[in-house]
């Protein structure tokens, strides 16, 4: 059962994690780790989360997001980003792992992007 820090939706075949809260290295950064890993397991190759509702990030996080997009990426899989804040984007530029993650600026963007490639390949 995941908690009100992460939320899981299906929306057609992309799962969808929505995020609340600050990811500070706690049981709601473990929680992230655990949802990304069992849909990562179960098969997923589209995963979007949507950070509309996070304040915060730490490395423990980002580790674990880093973590989550190398698997699924060696399974041809995508992990999108959106819904980012300005200090959250910041911390993704400055990190230089905005090169890394496929960032939307809101989840229809992410959810249009992944609809328009996969009806490309």
């Amino acid at each position: 059962m995941l908690s009100a820090g992460v939320q899981y939706e299906r929306v057609g075949d992309v799962d969808l994690l929505v995020l609340r809260g600050q990811f500070i290295g706690g049981t709601e950064t473990d929680e992230l780790r655990t949802a990304l890993t069992g849909l990562i397991q179960s098969g997923s190759r589209s995963i979007v989360l949507d950070m509309s509702n996070v304040t915060y990030l730490n490395s423990t996080a980002l580790g674990v997001l880093i973590a989550a997009h190398s698997s699924i990426t060696k399974q041809g899989g995508k992990i999108l980003l959106c819904g980012l804040s300005q200090s959250l984007e910041n911390i993704f530029v400055i990190t230089k792992l905005s090169m890394v993650f496929d960032i939307h600026r809101d989840r229809k963007s992410a959810l249009d992007s992944l609809q328009s490639s996969s009806t490309n390949s």
